[in-house]
């Protein structure tokens, strides 16, 4: 046909005969993701809607005098974690971690556990949602929900003075959400600091104490941009993409962070404290000197060069380590078990209570960690030996971790697509501020474009340093070969 023998000439081909889209995501067909679930599927989720018995009923602790805040993104369909905060008689500040709790309708070795290990993770793109459960059951029966009264495993937190852990508990929970807020509604509340909202302000004071005592355990803050993209009609030549720049700094991001960071240092405490396997994690390397990058603006430059000389993560499934990015003694990711579930990767075999009264806790990873997690948690609580070794859980580790690698690369190729075509679409002549990270070579520095929240490279004019801002143009963008060229604009 006259076409270069390469697989870009392939793609073009398929494109315009209209065999596929022109923005088809070849890597959603390469790696053979499941994008729909079969009738049997769906049929069997609204079966457990209606007809599935709490197992835990009974054990539920009553928290629905709790004010609950649910703080997330604008368009997030599940909600997974929500907070709480009172204050004390004694003046120190308590405060509770609610996770939803999926495993409430979902039992090991059913068709739904099955299709779930089938699938291994959530698949979050810019056009579209992959979740491991059909949407009516992770969105109606396992999320969190606004006025009604839902099931949760809650973390609830008593801190010092100074932010350390005074007390703790883990309990499976009734709650009932009173507020669904963005990130950006949630900050606005805070700024005008209402008494009728003293609960939020409770729990902006208890990050900020949070903060300042990880600090002086020597955490490393890496806050930076993050960018988010939804595109509402991809099937189109000419999608409307909608791009949004979040601030990890901003108060009501901070409040979140450091929340969910204090309910993986519990968990990492009580599994310490009792002996219990878990997938501890870890950044082994706890001495990282933050007085070196003092020179560097606070923000994305010095998050960028820090970032730079970490070393990567470890997981122990027999004892805490370190986690020095962190600033923790020991650190189990909890959070977030419907639509990120990679977050949530612990592995609860036994529960030697540390108090009098029973406390019962739920894992929530979905698929191929939670029910077999349930399993190793209910025969404690009936009195019967876990029927999962550390080594299978490991091994079980392993291909989670696999399956997660696809996911995130899917998610992080996809995201970087649409934000190189959103580039594309912009007039030629407009200009964005960009930061200096590091210089590669030469002149030609690593750059943030503040705008957008995307790294690209330039060549930049001989005067200007690591931290600078400067302003750039975009000279070609092709977001199919994943090419973005940017030139210096000229004042």
């Amino acid at each position: 046909m006259g076409l270069a023998k390469t697989a870009s000439s392939a793609v073009n081909l398929l494109i315009d005969i209209g065999y596929f889209p022109v923005h088809v995501n070849l890597e959603v067909l390469k790696f053979n993701i499941h994008t729909d679930h079969s009738e049997e599927i769906i049929s069997a989720a609204e079966s457990v809607l209606v007809d599935s018995p709490d197992e835990d009923e009974l054990n539920r602790k009553d928290l629905t005098h709790l004010k609950v805040y649910a703080i997330d993104v604008d368009e997030a369909d599940e909600l997974d974690d929500a907070l709480s905060a009172t204050r004390l008689q004694d003046g120190r500040i308590k405060v509770y971690i609610h996770v939803a709790d999926p495993t409430r309708y979902v039992q090991p070795g059913s068709m739904l556990d099955k299709d779930a290990m089938r699938r291994g993770t959530s698949v979050f793109l810019p056009t579209a949602t992959y979740p491991m459960f059909p949407d009516k059951l992770a969105m109606q029966g396992m999320s969190l929900k606004q006025g009604e009264v839902c099931n949760a495993v809650t973390v609830s937190v008593v801190l010092h003075s100074d932010g350390g852990i005074a007390e703790y508990s883990v309990e499976n929970s009734i709650i009932k959400p009173t507020y669904m807020l963005t990130y950006e509604s949630a900050t606005e509340l805070l700024h005008l600091n209402l008494e009728e909202e003293r609960e939020l302000r409770l729990l902006s004071e208890a990050a900020a104490l949070r903060l300042q005592w990880r600090r002086g355990q020597g955490a490393v803050d890496t806050v930076t941009l993050e960018t988010r993209i939804k595109v509402s009609n991809p099937e189109d030549p000419e999608p409307l993409i909608n791009l949004y720049v979040e601030d990890q700094a901003h108060p009501a991001m901070r409040l979140v962070s450091e929340m969910m960071i204090l309910c993986g240092e519990t968990i990492a405490t009580y599994g310490s404290c009792n002996n219990i396997p878990l997938p501890y994690r870890g950044q082994p390397q706890s001495n990282i000197d933050v007085s070196a990058f003092a020179h560097l603006p606070e923000g994305p430059v010095r998050s960028s060069a820090i970032v730079k000389i970490m070393r990567a993560a470890e997981i122990d499934f027999r004892k805490p380590i370190r986690h020095g990015v962190l600033g923790l003694p020991g650190y189990v990711q909890f959070t977030s078990p419907i639509r990120r579930p990679f977050r949530f990767l612990t592995v609860l075999q036994e529960l030697r209570l540390c108090c009098t009264q029973p406390v019962y806790l739920i894992s929530l990873f979905p698929g191929l960690w939670t029910l077999h997690k349930v399993l190793n948690v209910k025969a404690f609580l009936r009195g019967e030996s876990p029927p999962l070794s550390c080594g299978q859980l490991e091994g079980m580790a392993s291909i989670v971790n696999m399956q997660t690698r696809v996911a995130r690369r899917l998610s992080s190729s996809s995201l970087r697509y649409w934000i190189i075509e959103f580039l594309r679409r912009q007039p030629k002549d407009k200009r964005y501020s960009a930061l200096v990270l590091r210089f590669i070579k030469d002149r030609t520095a690593a750059l943030l474009l503040v705008e957008v929240g995307f790294q690209a490279s330039a060549w930049v004019s001989v005067g200007t340093q690591i931290g600078d801002e400067i302003e750039v143009q975009v000279e070609e963008a092709h977001p199919r070969d994943d090419v973005v060229y940017l030139k210096e604009a000229i004042r």
